[in-house]
This record gives structure tokens, C-alpha cells and sequence, in this order.
């Protein structure tokens, strides 16, 4: 029932063009299928938050366009991970780190324009590979480690959360969901270790 109930959906979604931006990717004969399967959440998201101010998004693009483009230029590995990383920076402390990077700001919105490609400093304070190597011991201590305690700590409770969710899930048996959560988990974590070395080359 599941699968015919996914089915039925990715079909609704592939034939549809409408105001959402990531649907373009989607019926695009360009974008390879593997890569549509990562657009689809993005594609769901969307009908949520383009219909609700609750969930307008500080950044520039938004978290949901970022990731399609990720997906889009990187494929659905590296732009899944690329993803995650941004969802993680996405939190109430990104506006203050923002202005101590001087980056600019939207001029229409003023939202924080954080495009995927990012300059790097020919001399980081700290070491990139360092940062990495504490984001797969601990999620999140890599960012502490270059002076992102907080958003370290939302990278740390957003992998327990996920890690958490699987845990449960294969506790009650329940293996479609333990498949969903451990994928997110995965993610997650790599999401981590490529943010606290990307945020590494940067400072």
C-alpha cells in the first residue's frame, strides 16, 4: 500500500508544473531520475512553505531552492549533504554570524544571500581536516571547534533527533521508517563533517 501510495504521488509530481520552483528540476528531461528522488522532499516541502508565511526562510535562496540547486549541480549524494549542512545553519544565530563574516544581504528582502559556493581563505585559523575529523567523532563538535558553538549544537540535537527517530523505529519494528530515519541520520552526519570543514576553509 505504501509503495503504491509513493508511486502515485511521484507520478502527481512529475507531470505537474506549477509556482513551485523545484518542480522545474523535476520534469525536466535533463534531470537524471536518481536525482529526482532527492527533489521530491524538496518538491512536498515546498507546498507547504510557499503557502504559509510560518515558514519564510532567512536565507537567500531559501534552504528548499539551495537544495535543489545542490542536487541539481552535485547530484543527489554530495547536493543531499551540501543540503544538510545549510538546514543546520539555518537557525536563530545565523543573522549575528552573517555580519561577523560580512556578508552581504538581500537588497529586495533583506535575507542572507549564502550562495553554494563559498571563498575560501588562503590561511584558515583552523585546520579544515581537524574540523571533519571531530564532526564524525561527535556531530556538531567540529563547528564548536572553529567558533560555531551554536550552530554546532543545533548540528548535534538535529543528528540525535534523526538518530533518535531510527532508534525507535527499529525498536517497534517498524523497517520502512528505520530506512527513512537512517538515511536522514546519515545525511545528517556527513552534512556535519562537510560543514565544519567547509566552515573551516572559510574563517
Amino acid at each position: 500500500m505504501r509503495f503504491r501510495i509513493i508511486s502515485l504521488l511521484l507520478c502527481s509530481l512529475c507531470l505537474a508544473q506549477s509556482k513551485y520552483p523545484v518542480d522545474s528540476l523535476l520534469i525536466s528531461k535533463d534531470t537524471p531520475i536518481i536525482n529526482r528522488i532527492g527533489l521530491i522532499p524538496i518538491s512536498l516541502w515546498q507546498r507547504i512553505s510557499y503557502n504559509t508565511n510560518v515558514f519564510n526562510c532567512q536565507f537567500y535562496p531559501s534552504c528548499s531552492n539551495y537544495g535543489a540547486q545542490a542536487i541539481k549541480e552535485y547530484g543527489i549524494i554530495k547536493g543531499s549533504i551540501i543540503t544538510s549542512d545549510r538546514i543546520v545553519r539555518c537557525n536563530p544565530f545565523a543573522y549575528h554570524y552573517q555580519i561577523e563574516l560580512s556578508r552581504p544581504f538581500n537588497e529586495k528582502d533583506g535575507r542572507l544571500i549564502d550562495p553554494i559556493e563559498y571563498l575560501q581563505n588562503n590561511n584558515p585559523k583552523k585546520s579544515p581536516i581537524l574540523a571533519g575529523i571531530f564532526s564524525a567523532i561527535i556531530p556538531g563538535m567540529g563547528r564548536v571547534y572553529v567558533n560555531r558553538t551554536m550552530d554546532g549544537l543545533t548540528g548535534l540535537w538535529t543528528f540525535f533527533i534523526t538518530a533518535n527517530s531510527t532508534y525507535l523505529a527499529f525498536k517497534n519494528e517498524n523497517y520502512f521508517s528505520v530506512s527513512i530515519f537512517g538515511i536522514a541520520t546519515s545525511f545528517v552526519w556527513l552534512g556535519e563533517i562537510y560543514g565544519a570543514w567547509r566552515l573551516a576553509k572559510q574563517l
